[in-house]
């Protein structure tokens, strides 16, 4: 079998610019962490970072103009020279091995995300994104969810109550949440007929982005073009009301997947110290810490990729570019990151803005809120893609039957959540 260069060459490319995008993020993540939480909290952020001169025998230490920007590389050698201190009763091979499987899932779902345009290098268009697969978010989620093992094993392996009861919480958490994360991109998936990102991107480029079907291919919605077949335009608008459901679901679990604030039960300082990481230091508890925020830029980009096209520009602007140019390339890519970036700044301003959950309250917003609506989600987002078959006395049927079953359903689930009643001995 010959070994095709040019593919070899590009996939190793590809490999570099993913690791190299992923891992800036996680990095510029923590200095947008504290400089936004500074500006929500009216204080003053950090603001400088200085070159430590003073230990090489200077007088003074060097602080660059760049308003504390290398304060990511301060954090990084800080977690570099302090002593990685293993205590003596643990179980060492798994105490270990959890921080890896932390980080390591969240790298590699990133490597199926297209971040650009494809690019044309001599007769051949090279997709950018590292695996173009069919299955694009059945790989992530089905690699996102080996975190678990990685903070359940933190715990278990720790041999202390506190970073075992995180490990124990975390695990019901994520696993809650994942049937719901599942159960919400149906309707998504169900709309574009096919699970391949990029071919997501390709139909939002041309027909409008899944949250903004503002333009198709014959013109904006304020031209006849766009309304050249009414029925479809007209369905295509319908479907927000269960792509929006579909969003908040999707998005709000991605915050309970990364073990962010309202939901970081698992590591909450007042009742479990820190948690799953209580035992660890050094860059075994950076590994924790780089993989929640590179967790936080996948979710991000997921997001972006399934209802905000991806990196397209948008408004039928996309059309209008030379297919396959370098620099056409290069600004979607500025498109994608600038699109991700918004997010990464709306999960830090969820973080201090909104107060944390009971580890009860979210656990029935996971099962008895978000399961039984993106199941329903499901069916309305079908009833809304079967107008043109069943016609409509068929829809208004289902829509009867589904919200019939929707007030069981509510019923039901405010008798769970109820309090028992004291009956007197």
């Amino acid at each position: 079998m010959d070994l095709d260069l040019p593919f070899l060459i590009a996939s190793l490319i590809k490999i570099g610019v993913f690791i190299g995008i992923t891992m800036t993020f996680v990095s510029v993540c923590v200095i947008f962490e504290r400089r936004f939480s500074a500006i929500i909290q009216d204080r003053v952020g950090p603001n400088r970072t200085m070159i430590p001169l003073s230990i090489l025998g200077f007088k003074k230490d060097l602080a660059l103009p760049i308003g504390g920007l290398t304060q990511p590389v301060a954090d990084g050698l800080k977690f570099i020279l302090k002593e990685d201190f293993t205590p003596s009763y643990v179980r060492k091979f798994f105490f270990w091995l959890a921080p890896a499987l932390v980080v390591v899932p969240a790298l590699l779902t990133m490597a199926v995300i297209p971040f650009g345009s494809p690019m044309e290098i001599g007769s051949e268009y090279i997709p950018l994104a590292v695996a173009d697969l069919n299955v694009g978010p059945l790989f992530i989620f089905a690699i996102a969810s080996l975190a678990v093992y990685g903070i359940t094993l933190a715990g278990w392996a720790s041999n202390s109550k506190y970073p075992f009861f995180g490990g124990v919480r975390s695990c019901a958490q994520m696993i809650s949440y994942e049937i719901a994360l599942g159960l919400s991109i149906i309707p998504v998936l169900m709309f574009f007929g096919g699970l391949n990102l990029g071919q997501i991107v390709d139909d939002q480029v041309a027909n409008g982005w899944l949250l903004l079907p503002l333009w198709n291919e014959g013109g904006l919605i304020v031209t006849p073009g766009y309304w050249a077949d009414p029925g479809e335009a007209i369905q295509r608008l319908l479907l927000l009301v269960p792509i929006v459901i579909s969003f908040v679901i999707f998005t709000t679990s991605i915050f309970a997947e990364t073990n962010r604030m309202p939901f970081d039960l698992p590591e909450c300082e007042t009742e479990l110290v820190g948690g799953y990481h209580t035992e660890y230091s050094s860059m075994k508890f950076a590994l924790f810490f780089m993989g929640e925020y590179a967790a936080m830029v996948v979710g991000s980009a997921l997001i972006v990729t399934l209802f905000l096209g991806g990196w397209s520009i948008g408004f039928g602007i996309d059309q209008l570019l030379p297919t396959g140019a370098w620099w056409v390339s290069l600004l979607h890519l500025g498109v994608f990151l600038g699109k991700v970036t918004f997010f990464i700044l709306f999960f830090i301003l969820v973080r201090w803005t909104v107060p944390r959950f009971r580890y009860d309250q979210l656990m029935n917003l996971g099962w008895i809120v978000f399961f039984e609506a993106a199941l329903i989600n499901v069916f309305l987002a079908a009833l809304v893609m079967a107008y043109p078959s069943l016609g409509l006395i068929g829809v208004l049927v289902g829509f009867a039957l589904l919200l019939t079953v929707t007030i069981l359903l509510i019923k039901i689930a405010k008798g769970a959540t109820g309090k028992p009643s004291v009956t007197a001995v």
